[in-house]
């Protein structure tokens, strides 16, 4: 392969702490989620799109059982035993990486260890799941080093990641990240049912992009938030199970069914369902909008959910409400949200092709003036999903 500047700068690294010669270079991309919050873990549907933003494992096997790796912008080491159950106390970044090692082992996968150089430019702490593109990429990698690339399927690889990420990282994330991470694909966006993990490939029209621009605000308060929303969902399917015995989750309640039962919420729990219920339908309707070309439905959509993420399900704060603004000031902005869990972090735009680059200056001036922030902003088509490209002539190993 001809690498280019970033992954020459790898490959650098790799020449100054290993002898010898890489033989593999693994990849796997953060996300943007278009639309979909909060509904994961309500059993409902997302959209997210691969960025071409990723982290990359250049490595090659070794001999033994050992896994040996350098961070570049860590500054830092991961040295440890296939099989080793300890977490790494020190540092939090080599903890994901081996617990997909102990993931795809409990799969049946027979590893080997490998040594090599990882690198992101997947903004940490962004909401772009710089985490889920470690993962998966370092499961690219330990599948290769053992001749099993292809021994587990996208949805298998992104489940273990995910178990790895629950189990022994301590973080309970649902798939999502993982999934788009494993499956995306150049030029389209992954309509997901979380519940039964089928998946759809969503063409993405040309004529619009996407902008994404980073708040830089702490997205501490999401932890606490996560559990009280979850609590409060699930409060509201027990209270709707009086009268929908069927159902299991807020993915199988429609508006007019939880219009029709309003009296039996309090007002706070009858407001996040309604979120959820009306986001699951946005899901759907933005499927349908993309597949007719119908730009301006699809922002609107956007918009919408905005509003509700930050009216029902109040996990908006003024810097996402700021940088919402800021996209939608410039004519060429047709919908923005912000996406991720919520606080601080991300917010999506789609915007008409050709007005990238002015939208990313109106929305640097203008976050900068109403929050003294210089945002970091980001412009990425949906790209490919997670894959391995050998370092000597032959096809890519997917």
């Amino acid at each position: 392969m001809q690498p280019d500047k970033r992954t020459q700068t790898i490959l650098d690294g790799f020449d100054t702490y290993f002898e010898g010669e890489a033989t593999h270079l693994a990849i796997a991309p953060g996300r943007v989620n278009l639309i979909g919050e909060h509904t994961d873990y309500n059993d409902g549907f997302v959209l997210p799109v691969a960025l071409d933003r990723d982290v990359r494992v250049l490595f090659r096997s070794r001999d033994d059982g050992r896994v040996k790796l350098y961070a570049l912008e860590f500054d830092s080491w991961a040295d440890f035993e296939i099989g080793d159950t300890k977490r790494n106390s020190r540092q939090l970044w080599p903890n994901y990486v081996q617990g997909v090692g102990l993931a795809l082992a409990e799969l049946g996968v027979q590893l080997q260890g490998f040594e090599g150089v990882v690198s992101g430019n997947v903004p940490r702490g962004s909401g772009l799941s710089s985490s889920a593109a470690l993962e998966i990429s370092a499961a690219k990698a330990f599948l290769t080093a053992a001749n099993e690339i292809h021994a587990l399927t996208g949805t298998q690889l992104a489940r273990a990641a995910q178990k790895a990420e629950n189990e022994f990282v301590g973080v309970n994330c649902g798939i999502m990240d993982q999934f788009i991470s494993a499956l995306g694909e150049e030029g389209h966006a992954l309509l997901i049912d979380c519940r039964s993990l089928d998946y759809q490939r969503v063409p993405f029209p040309e004529g619009v992009s996407l902008v994404i621009g980073n708040t830089k605000a702490s997205r501490s308060l999401a932890g606490s938030a996560y559990n009280e929303r979850r609590a409060q969902c699930e409060d509201g399917v027990r209270r709707l199970q009086a009268v929908l015995p069927d159902i299991t989750a807020l993915r199988d309640v429609s508006l007019s069914e939880l219009e029709e039962h309003r009296a039996l919420f309090p007002a706070l729990v009858y407001r996040r369902c309604r979120h959820v219920v009306s986001e699951n339908e946005r899901v759907q309707a933005t499927v349908d909008a993309l597949g007719q070309g119908d730009f301006r439905k699809v922002g609107e959509l956007m918009d919408a959910s905005h509003e509700s993420l930050k009216d029902d399900y109040e996990v908006s704060s003024e810097a996402l409400d700021r940088m919402v603004e800021s996209m939608r000031s410039h004519s060429g902005c047709l919908g923005a949200r912000l996406t991720g869990a919520g606080f601080g972090g991300c917010a999506v735009a789609l915007v008409q092709t050709g007005t990238e680059k002015d939208v990313r200056e109106v929305v640097q001036e203008s976050y900068a003036k109403a929050m003294n922030v210089w945002a970091e902003v980001y412009i990425s088509p949906p790209s490919s999903g997670a894959r391995v490209l050998p370092l000597i002539s032959g096809e890519s190993d997917g």
